[in-house]
């Protein structure tokens, strides 16, 4: 109902904000910086910086239409950032060799005629892939490469390989099963239908003598986009299969030390049922810090791989699954076998990281205990030392208050003999005095008073002058 009123504003007599209309009110269309542009175009507002790569995102790696028969080699080398940029520039120097335009900044992907084929360069995260398509020298599977690939002498490899991949795209015949069993190994032999019957793939996951895994796809009705996204995906399901087993060797890696830090962890939480005094507990802390670091330090280098390989099992599942895949009579489909190899490895790193996880806590939790006991005994140690402290401060009040009265007494020892001198002296002048000696006693409890409320009166103004800090 609302929405009906604000459409029909002009006709119902109400504003926007529901206020009564006049017959003179008229709509005021918004302001606007916008400059107005003739010819009915609209005005080019500031960008913003990401908006480039977040549009060009969606069409970083499209499908390309492939024909059949057709030879694909496909190689995937992992780099840093500064390996990255070098194959950047020397990429560049490629293209302008063989003729063609260069990747602009920031692009992620190019492509490019290359002899009778086509190149594709796909910059990724932590990995760079060179994939090249060209035409069968027969209708045979895995014959003759044509010596027109890019992948010579001249080729610069940006890192360390980490996939290839030799996919023969052949039409479809009468005996297929028997190529597909005749080219590969039947132990590990994964062959499957693709879009219903629209195509057959199979493959060992196996090297060849040159060290590429073989992929054979045999077209029956496939048009030239199928099978460039039906082709992608399969190099795609075998490149990220391979990244993701990245994190099994740091799961077998890490595995004797996370044994050795759970042992000592169970030893030390023996220890602190039966250890007791500041100093033991201040040695297990230690102990358990030291744990802790190489536990966090461990856990610190493998998050990414972890997470990483988590992330490309996820993309191999997705894969998988656009694939529609449907198992060959007799043999094992492609999300099977990839299952039951993927699958265990991954649950190895999964384990691994709940293995780090759950003893982070049990440390945290350890820790905690034994610092609290620490604190407590430090607190009874600072107790029993503050009540040291006020013993040995009664005793020197004690002996400060000893001194004070041998104080009085010397002080006035001292100054009744100086009235007895004065008395004598008084005496000898023919002053009329009392005798010395009287005079002396007379002076001894008059001068032991007055100097015991003078030095009361000291004392008193001290304790006065302590308690205003």
């Amino acid at each position: 109902m609302v929405l009906a009123a604000f459409l029909h504003d002009d006709k119902s007599g109400v504003s926007g904000n529901g206020e009564a209309m006049d017959a003179n009110d008229s709509i005021s269309p918004p302001a606007t910086d916008a400059p107005a542009l003739p010819d009915g175009r609209l005005p080019a507002f500031e960008p913003h910086t990401l908006r480039p790569f977040v549009l060009g995102e969606i069409h970083a790696r499209p499908f390309r239409p492939v024909a059949t028969p057709r030879i694909v080699l496909h190689y995937a080398f992992t780099c840093d950032a500064e390996q990255a940029r070098a194959d950047r520039l020397w990429l560049a120097e490629r293209c302008a060799s063989q003729g063609g335009p260069s990747p602009d900044e920031g692009m992620r992907s190019h492509a490019f005629a290359f002899g009778a084929g086509l190149l594709r360069w796909e910059q990724h995260a932590e990995f760079i892939t060179y994939t090249w398509d060209g035409p069968a020298a027969a209708m045979a599977p895995f014959g003759g490469v044509p010596g027109s690939h890019p992948f010579g002498s001249g080729f610069r490899a940006p890192g360390p390989l980490l996939s290839a991949v030799r996919l023969d795209l052949l039409p479809s015949g009468a005996d297929d099963l028997q190529v597909v069993e005749r080219h590969f190994d039947p132990a590990s032999l994964s062959a499957f239908q693709a879009d219903g019957e629209a195509a057959i793939a199979a493959t060992d996951f196996r090297q060849d003598g040159d060290g590429m895994t073989r992929i054979l796809v045999l077209n029956r009705s496939m048009n030239e986009n199928q099978a460039g996204a039906f082709v992608q995906r399969l190099l795609e399901i075998e490149t990220y299969r391979t990244l993701a087993l990245l994190g099994l060797p740091v799961a077998i890696r890490l595995a004797p030390e996370i044994g050795r830090i759970e042992r000592d962890l169970v030893e030390i939480t023996a220890h602190i049922q039966d250890t007791s005094g500041l100093e033991p507990n201040r040695a297990l802390l230690e102990k358990l810090s030291s744990l802790a670091a190489d536990l966090e330090a461990g856990a610190a280098a493998s998050a990414y791989r972890f997470g990483a390989s988590r992330a490309y099992y996820e993309i191999v599942k997705a894969r998988l699954q656009a694939i529609a895949e449907s198992p060959l009579p007799g043999h094992m489909g492609m999300s099977a076998f990839l299952t039951r190899r993927l699958a265990p490895a991954m649950r190895t790193c999964q384990a691994m990281e709940d293995r780090q996880a759950n003893l982070s806590r049990k440390l945290a939790r350890a820790t905690t205990l034994l610092r609290t006991r620490v604190d407590v005994d430090l607190e009874q140690q600072n107790r029993n030392l503050l009540e040291s402290m006020n013993r040995r401060a009664r005793l020197q009040l004690r002996l400060q208050q000893t001194v004070e009265g041998l104080s009085v007494a010397a002080i006035s020892y001292y100054i009744v003999g100086l009235i007895g001198y004065l008395a004598k002296a008084a005496k000898d002048a023919g002053l009329p005095m009392l005798e010395p000696a009287v005079a002396t006693g007379v002076s001894v409890p008059v001068v032991l008073l007055v100097i015991w409320h003078t030095i009361r009166r000291i004392r008193a103004h001290h304790a006065e002058g302590d308690d205003g800090h």
